[in-house]
């Protein structure tokens, strides 16, 4: 039974040290760890998340926009900060709790150039991102010069690190891909390191990286779905365990006559008695409308209901024929007993997607 009555996601950090040391225990001892907390920690808690780290001996924490990193640091958190798509609206608020930009193109650099230079900051840290192959953001080789001209001769910025991102690490069918952007990377970051005469620390690989390409792991890696459980392989899927667990209730059970439908444009239609449960969260929560219609499958006492008909806003139905239940029984959607990459596999989509839909109305709880 769940105590609280109440949908929760339950967040068990015991689990986030297992991971972590299981992704330590893939790199060198001397190798630097970037834990990536951006979005809501993959739509856990970000400061708690962010604390555990600390606590655990994370060099470096990871965050999407300079906005994440300032919640953390009004909550205490010191590890440096990498954002990595700072936009120039929020340098003020970046400087002004010591975040570090990733700078990945032209324009971005010398905006934040003016901007550390109007505040009079000296070697403040920033870190160059290198587009190999992903094309999403990063700097070409070909502006290897500029970016060296542009900081040798501006003292208010120092590069701390260069870096970059693989496009598909986790699939092996395209290992000849990754080991190209890899060469690019090592090309770009060692002609950068001449040009400045001084070698910023590296990074390029992500969790499936860690696994898979381990000999590239340079001076630091970076982790972000790993950390919260999830590998993007089964066998890898198999060593980590899931930090959240989202759980919620039966508020009510209907019996539901041949011919009678459930839920909105009677989407779902009984061709055959059934006995459907009504859970307390919907799109609204981050369950999405693609789980509908038998897609997304939850658990109740040990056995699968499948979600009957259309998402609504604030509630699914699900199917429990068959199944002893009652009002108040506790309800697992994801978790160890079913993943969220087995949930989201349902809807043909990615444990990334429900782990961060998952909205801030769900109640957190933590356990240590």
């Amino acid at each position: 039974m769940n105590k609280v009555g109440e949908t929760t996601l339950v967040l068990d950090l015991s689990a986030l040290e297992h991971n972590y040391k299981y992704l330590r225990s893939k790199i060198a001892p001397e190798t630097k760890f970037l834990g990536v907390v951006k979005a809501f920690a993959y739509g856990s808690d970000m400061v708690a998340i962010a604390q555990k780290l600390e606590e655990l001996g994370a060099d470096y924490l990871a965050v999407a926009y300079a906005s994440e990193g300032v919640l953390l640091r009004q909550a205490g958190v010191k590890l440096p900060i990498l954002v990595l798509h700072p936009l120039a609206a929020n340098f003020d608020d970046l400087i002004a709790y010591c975040l570090e930009p990733s700078l990945y193109s032209r324009s971005i650099l010398n905006q934040f150039l003016k901007a550390a230079e109007t505040q009079k900051q000296q070697d403040y840290p920033v870190h160059i991102k290198f587009n190999t192959g992903l094309n999403r953001l990063g700097f070409s080789q070909v502006d290897v010069d500029f970016i060296a001209e542009e900081v040798k001769r501006n003292a208010s910025v120092k590069i701390v690190s260069t870096f970059s991102h693989l496009a598909a690490s986790e699939d092996g069918s395209e290992r000849a891909f990754s080991l190209e952007q890899i060469g690019s990377f090592k090309k770009s970051s060692k002609a950068l390191g001449e040009k400045l005469g001084y070698a910023p620390m590296r990074h390029m690989l992500n969790t499936s990286g860690i696994i898979n390409y381990a000999e590239a792991q340079f001076e630091m890696v970076r982790s972000g779905i790993g950390l919260y459980g999830y590998g993007n392989q089964a066998e890898v899927d198999a060593s980590l365990r899931p930090v959240a667990t989202l759980k919620t209730v039966i508020s009510q059970i209907h019996e539901i006559e041949p011919n009678h439908s459930v839920g909105y444009n009677r989407a779902f239609k009984a061709d055959k008695k059934v006995k459907s449960a009504t859970l307390p969260l919907g799109h609204a929560d981050g369950i999405g409308r693609q789980y509908g219609k038998g897609k997304g499958i939850v658990i109740i006492n040990g056995k699968k209901a499948p979600i009957l008909g259309n998402v609504c806003m604030d509630m699914i139905m699900v199917d429990v024929t068959g199944i002893d239940c009652k009002e108040g029984d506790e309800v697992i959607v994801f978790g160890p007993q079913k993943s969220a990459e087995a949930f989201a596999a349902g809807a043909n989509t990615i444990s990334y997607e429900i782990l961060t839909a998952i909205s801030q109305r769900v109640k957190r709880v933590v356990k240590c």
